[in-house]
């Protein structure tokens, strides 16, 4: 193998940033969509950083490449560390019982043991790219054990790390035969972020109760002295760079042409999602359908859009929510549309941003009802676009979103009754209440950027190392 890149800042995530385009000269690299991406994207090429991760795939060449000027560094999945360490601990485990036990997780040892694995395999890929005193930035639920593996491999460099999921309550966690491993993993890191302060919190108290530490405000001393920093940093979006493709003209015509294809009604609801058992689909479509019965809403001036990205798919449990989904929305279809006026769209499909943009610029009112969720973009990405400040966002507040976006119409997803109400409320609101309440989450979601957000944490885990040096 090649000697891999060496740069003073290295991001360790589960995949790389970028999507393998088949063409007939040979492979082309894209960047990925979505907002890590975006976020770290201008700081790795500011400081010349190296990327590690996978490329999706067991059949993987694990040589180092550049992409479109991102040095980037693939490491290698066997077919059976793809099913233990990722479809496996990461999503049959991790995910789960991270997301307030939604499904229920399964605890399997040989599960456990390839995460250790592969994870101890990105730690040292980390060791070998880092240069002396560097900053390593690891990411998410996958990569758990990473900070403490490397810390033990390079105890000169700063460790970050961020969760993009919820962090669940001690009454959770505690289920996990490896909790400690976890935590002493994450303990490995000079600043470990999450999402809402709640996350920090529940992380604080796990480690002051089961490992015996001392926690003083956001810090938790260790008995060797070093200082671990836990604070929350809400992720968000490239808010200039999304609306300026929202006001383009292409975005607009195709806004026009969705319209016109639903049949112009005088309200469009839309969903936005993975196909995830965390996010609720069934219960908006429920109420939705549920509206129409009551006769408060008719097909033939309403319409749903539910858009459900595939996800995991060869997870049984992903399997069962899409068969759910879709039989739910036969019935609904069955029962209640007309011909030439079904009422719901339902699409199993992924789209580009423009697309997508021209969706949200389409949408009266944007359904976010999660049943548990980090932060949920989408929520962030809808109010962008509505540069007009119009439109109506209903949102489940156990979103990391909800903490923000106060104005939305916030709702428990578990609750039918109060979701319909919800969805008719944002129905029938007053323009100029509906313009008040966008313009205050735009307002807030243009001074929290994805820019912002990035320059918190990393300033955060330059000051949390010297912190930790000084003590």
């Amino acid at each position: 193998m090649a000697e891999p890149p060496k740069s003073s800042f290295v991001v360790v995530a589960n995949r790389l940033p970028v999507d393998r385009s088949p063409q007939p000269s040979g492979t082309e690299w894209r960047t990925s969509p979505g907002g890590l991406v975006t976020a770290l994207e201008p700081v790795l090429r500011q400081q010349e950083g190296v990327w590690i991760g996978w490329l999706g795939t067991s059949l993987d060449n694990a040589e180092p490449f550049e992409a479109d000027g991102l040095s980037l560094v693939p490491l290698k999945l066997s077919a059976d560390e793809v099913e233990r360490y990722y479809e496996g601990m990461s999503n049959a485990t991790l995910w789960p019982l991270y997301h307030d036990v939604v499904a229920k997780p399964a605890f399997h040892r040989e599960w456990w043991e390839a995460y250790v694995v592969v994870n101890r395999r990105f730690a040292e890929a980390a060791a070998a790219s880092a240069e002396q005193g560097a900053v390593v930035w690891v990411q998410d639920y996958q990569l758990q054990l990473v900070p403490a593996m490397l810390r033990e491999l390079r105890p000169d460099v700063r460790i970050g790390f961020f969760l993009h999921i919820p962090f669940p309550p001690a009454e959770l966690f505690r289920q996990m035969p490896w909790r400690d491993k976890i935590l002493e993993g994450l303990l490995g890191a000079d600043l470990v972020g999450f999402q809402r302060p709640g996350g920090a919190a529940n992380f604080s108290r796990l480690v002051r109760d089961r490992l015996g530490h001392k926690t003083h405000r956001d810090q938790i001393i260790l008995a060797d002295g070093r200082r671990v920093a836990t604070r929350a940093y809400p992720i968000s979006i490239d808010f200039s760079g999304l609306e300026s493709l929202a006001k383009s003209d292409a975005v607009e015509r195709r806004r026009s042409e969705i319209r016109a294809e639903l049949g112009n009604p005088r309200y469009v609801l839309l969903g936005v999602d993975r196909l995830d058992y965390t996010k609720g689909i069934r219960q908006r479509l429920r109420a939705f359908g549920e509206l129409i019965i009551d006769g408060r809403v008719s097909v033939e001036d309403t319409v749903f859009v539910q858009v459900a990205s595939p996800s995991r798919e060869r997870v049984d449990q992903y399997k069962e929510v899409r068969e759910d989904i879709e039989q739910w929305v036969g019935r609904i279809n069955g029962d209640l549309g007309r011909i030439g006026r079904p009422a719901i769209h339902y699409m199993h499909s992924s789209f580009p941003r423009d697309e997508m943009a021209a969706l949200f610029r389409a949408a009266d009112i944007m359904v976010v009802t999660p049943f548990s969720d980090g932060m949920n973009l989408v929520a962030k990405e809808y109010v962008t676009c509505r540069y007009e400040d119009t439109g109506a966002l209903v949102l489940s507040e156990f979103t990391g979103s909800a903490d923000a976006l106060k104005q939305a119409f916030l709702v428990n997803p578990h609750d039918i009754n109060g979701l319909k109400d919800s969805l008719w409320a944002a129905m029938q609101a007053d323009p100029r209440d509906l313009t008040r309440r966008m313009r205050a989450m735009r307002r807030q979601v243009r001074t929290n950027n994805i820019a912002t957000w990035a320059e918190s944490f990393l300033t955060d885990l330059g000051g949390a190392r010297l912190a930790a040096a000084a003590s």
